[in-house]
């Protein structure tokens, strides 16, 4: 990697690290400078507006969180393993950064402001969400599934899930917490997963 390449990934690291404390927003050229220790031109020449800033470390994290969650789950077996190990990833990941996920603060920050940033998110969100639809058919694929599921609900359930055990970890800092969230993993797993061999469905009562 090139020097320019190697100071431009720096930059987005500090960045990154920033906008997981204050919020991307609040992540200016001016502020990174001092942080990277660098001159306020010399950054500035090489993303020439904030909001070019704000769009690259976006890509950056995005970078990041496909390396270091998904990319390593995939490499798990198809089926509930897989969406243990995403579910693993994906709480270290958040337990190691200084304040919160990036994408959570940012989808907030930008829900009511249009413009390139809440495009980008609004991308990167809807790619994550067919991640989560695309892990439930490899679950389905491999029987640990039900086939009659509907994977879009999965995914919609996953992430709540994972929304939920951010706050209760960030903010409301509750020592249960990790407890909870995987007595909640195991029930959603239960749901989606076909009835036992020799268990039949309970029939309805009139």
């Amino acid at each position: 990697m090139k020097k320019g390449e190697l100071t431009r990934q720096a930059i987005l690291e500090a960045g990154l690290k920033m906008a997981s404390s204050v919020g991307l927003e609040d992540v200016t050229i001016g502020e990174l400078a001092k942080v990277t220790g660098m001159s306020k031109s010399g950054l500035f020449a090489h993303f020439q507006s904030k909001e070019n800033l704000q769009l690259e470390i976006l890509a950056f994290a995005g970078q990041v969180f496909a390396d270091r969650i998904v990319v390593p789950a995939l490499n798990v077996p198809a089926g509930v393993a897989r969406v243990k190990a995403l579910v693993d990833n994906w709480i270290g990941w958040t337990a190691r950064l200084t304040g919160g996920c990036i994408f959570v603060a940012a989808s907030t920050e930008f829900s009511d402001r249009p413009g390139p940033v809440r495009d980008f998110l609004l991308r990167q969100q809807a790619d994550w969400l067919d991640s989560l639809t695309r892990l439930a058919r490899s679950a389905m694929r491999v029987g640990d599934f039900r086939e009659d599921i509907d994977p879009g609900q999965f995914a919609f359930d996953l992430y709540s899930l994972l929304l939920g055990f951010h706050l209760y970890d960030k903010l409301l800092q509750d020592a249960k917490t990790r407890q909870r969230q995987q007595a909640a993993l195991e029930r959603l797993l239960a749901a989606y997963r076909p009835p036992a061999a020799g268990v039949s469905e309970p029939l309805a009562s009139f």
